[in-house]
């Protein structure tokens, strides 16, 4: 992914927000639901994943957000799909690497990249991570 201007990681971030793809309830009782709600901000939200034969078959969310948790919700869930749990799990990392201004590796981030900069505001550090810390927590066991 090229380098992405503050102009780019905004219209990202506005689209996921305005227009998410994967803001939806479970379709069935199949999925794995984690709430997280955030005492800072209106963000209360079900992550749904569908884990069948070690594959992140679906992911899916739904609830009320700011727009940083919406949109890293939605990218989230668009990442994980298709992902064997164990690169599921890596990508996490990554992005929580990312946000901490830890090394990480962007390859894997894709349009998650729009959050490079949320570290320099620390009261939004949850609303990005809030989608990302329940799937981590789906995860963790498998």
């Amino acid at each position: 992914m090229p380098t992405l201007t503050n102009d780019m990681m905004r219209s990202i971030i506005l689209d996921h927000y305005s227009h998410p793809l994967n803001k939806h309830d479970a379709p069935n009782s199949n999925y794995e639901k984690v709430h997280m709600h955030s005492d800072n901000c209106i963000d209360d939200l079900d992550i749904f994943l569908l884990v069948e034969n070690n594959i992140i078959t679906d992911a899916c969310f739904n609830g009320v957000a700011c727009a940083i948790s919406t949109a890293s919700t939605d990218i989230m869930c668009e990442l994980l799909r298709g992902k064997n749990v164990d690169d599921g799990k890596y990508i996490i990392e990554q992005y929580h690497h990312m946000i901490h201004e830890e090394e990480f590796d962007e390859s894997v981030l894709e349009e998650a990249l729009a959050f490079i900069n949320t570290s320099k505001q620390a009261a939004r550090i949850r609303c990005a991570t809030i989608g990302w810390n329940a799937a981590d927590e789906i995860l963790k066991d498998k």
